[in-house]
């Protein structure tokens, strides 16, 4: 070794000596979810029937505990008191969510009255009603003469259970405890929800 980086070398070691980085992360571990922490996480639907993965997010979605209704009120009971690195799983009851699933909602027609560009399992179609109201309606079912859509959420009348992970909890600021989550955050909980196969 050179001799005048073997003084760098005993600095740096008398630094890292008294570093720990696991400090850090032991610090951060301690934060517990309670109310107007804000709590990112990650999460999977899983079919409880099947066992079928309906819906995986993998990057982190943020909210503030206790202020923001995005999660049903079982996820948010089964999350709180917890830290990061734990992960749950809570039964939800999709009926309470979104509703009986409705079969007047699945309609089927010839292939030839859809347009092409909605000729495609998963596409969503808007429609409206009589009323002016619209619904997302999405392709389940597609072959040479017919299509069908269902304007049912995807997951109304299936047995679920919410796999979460929490990645990180901190005190929340009060731009995100007004709202409710991060600050410009995209995408909402619900509309992942929606596009749900």
């Amino acid at each position: 070794m050179l001799p005048h980086l073997a003084h760098l070398t005993s600095v740096t070691q008398n630094c890292t000596s008294k570093l720990n980085p696991r400090d850090t992360v032991i610090k951060n571990m301690s934060d517990t979810i309670e109310d107007e922490k804000f709590v990112e996480l990650n999460y999977k639907v899983i079919d409880n029937k099947t066992g079928d993965v309906l819906v995986t997010v993998d990057y982190p979605l943020g909210y503030v505990h206790g202020v923001n209704d995005v999660m049903s009120e079982d996820v948010t009971k089964a999350l709180y008191g917890k830290k990061v690195g734990d992960v749950i799983e809570v039964p939800v009851d999709t009926t309470l969510l979104y509703g009986e699933r409705d079969e007047s909602l699945v309609f089927t027609d010839h292939v030839e009255n859809v347009p092409e560009e909605y000729r495609e399992i998963g596409m969503t179609i808007v429609m409206e009603n009589e009323k002016g109201e619209s619904r997302n309606f999405i392709v389940t079912r597609f072959d040479d003469k017919t299509l069908t859509v269902d304007g049912n959420n995807p997951l109304s009348g299936r047995d679920v259970t919410f796999m979460l992970e929490i990645l990180s909890i901190r005190d929340a600021t009060e731009a995100e405890i007004e709202l409710g989550g991060a600050v410009g955050a995209d995408p909402d909980l619900n509309e992942i929800l929606d596009r749900a196969v």
